[in-house]
Order: C-alpha cells, then sequence, then structure tokens
C-alpha cells in the first residue's frame, strides 16, 4: 500500500482501531449471542445481520492495521506562503473563469464531493510547493492539462479536520 499519511492521520487510525477492539468488538458479540438465543439460526435474519456487522468490525481493524504498518509518514508542515498539507487553497480556473476553493490532504482524507484534495491526485501532486499569484499547469495526460492560477492560501483551522472514523 505505502500510503502517504501525516502523524495526526496515523493516531487517528490507532484510536479508532483501540475503539473498535474495547469497545465495538464486544457490543457487536453481544449482538450475536444476543440473537443466537432466539432459536433457529438458518432463518435468523437478526443472527446474520449481527455476524455481519461483526466480520465488518474484523475487517475494518484489519484494514486499519495494515495501513499502520505499511504507511510512509510524512511532514504536514510547509511555509504560510506555500502550498502543504492542510492548506486551503483557492484556484482560478483559467477555461472555466471560475474560481474555487480545495484543501490539500492525504491520500486517507481525499474526498472531491467535500473539496479534500489529495496530495497524490494531479492537481494536488502539482500545487505542492508553489505560491500565490504561481500559474500552475495540471497534467492529466501526457498532452493534456489545463492551468490554474492560486489566489490566496490559508491554514485550516484547528478542528476543521476531518474525522477518519466510520463507526
Amino acid at each position: 500500500m505505502f500510503n502517504e499519511l501525516t502523524q495526526k492521520d496515523i493516531d487517528d487510525m490507532m484510536a479508532e482501531v483501540e475503539y473498535r477492539k474495547c469497545v465495538v468488538r464486544k457490543e457487536l458479540l453481544e449482538d450475536v449471542k444476543t440473537a443466537r438465543a432466539h432459536g433457529d439460526l438458518s432463518e435468523n435474519f437478526e443472527y446474520k445481520a449481527a455476524k455481519q456487522a461483526k466480520n465488518q468490525n474484523e475487517s475494518r481493524i484489519r484494514y486499519l492495521e495494515k495501513m499502520i504498518r505499511t504507511a510512509v509518514i510524512v511532514s504536514d508542515e510547509s511555509k504560510d506562503d506555500e502550498v502543504g498539507i492542510n492548506k486551503i487553497v483557492e484556484l482560478y480556473f483559467e477555461d472555466d473563469d471560475e474560481v474555487e476553493e480545495f484543501k490539500i490532504v492525504t491520500t486517507v482524507r481525499g474526498n472531491s464531493l467535500k473539496n479534500l484534495v489529495s496530495t497524490e491526485s494531479p492537481i494536488g501532486k502539482a500545487l505542492m510547493g508553489h505560491k500565490v499569484g504561481d500559474r500552475v499547469r495540471i497534467a492529466i495526460n501526457a498532452s493534456a492539462g489545463y492551468y490554474v492560477e492560486i489566489k490566496s492560501i490559508k491554514a485550516a483551522a484547528q478542528g476543521e479536520e476531518e474525522d477518519l472514523r466510520k463507526f
């Protein structure tokens, strides 16, 4: 996998693993026991649903542990006037004559519907390290691309980070 993650991403994942192991796992095991006590397991939908929820939790724990084990830790520090992780960037799209705001994040936090752009996406890679006023080419492929101009860069406010947990 070798995803690039910040130390905060790793800490959040470790906290989720701990929560899932200590709290969620016990609750789901209790749900399975309760459903099993209702009788015939072949026609017991509640039992099947409880087992499925338990298995999904175990799968999520394994996924997070693998992400933690194989992650490459990157720094989320950058100069105030430079595009970096956890910076909010206002871009002017020349072709569309529009201005949009994006937050640069690590891969696991990327969400295009919320304008959270991964550092490994084409736009994230192209913007890293640039400053206000820079005109940057975003490559779609070897022969196609488009230009954006960086209008502003600001640090994300504390508490504005996305929660990784998917309870």
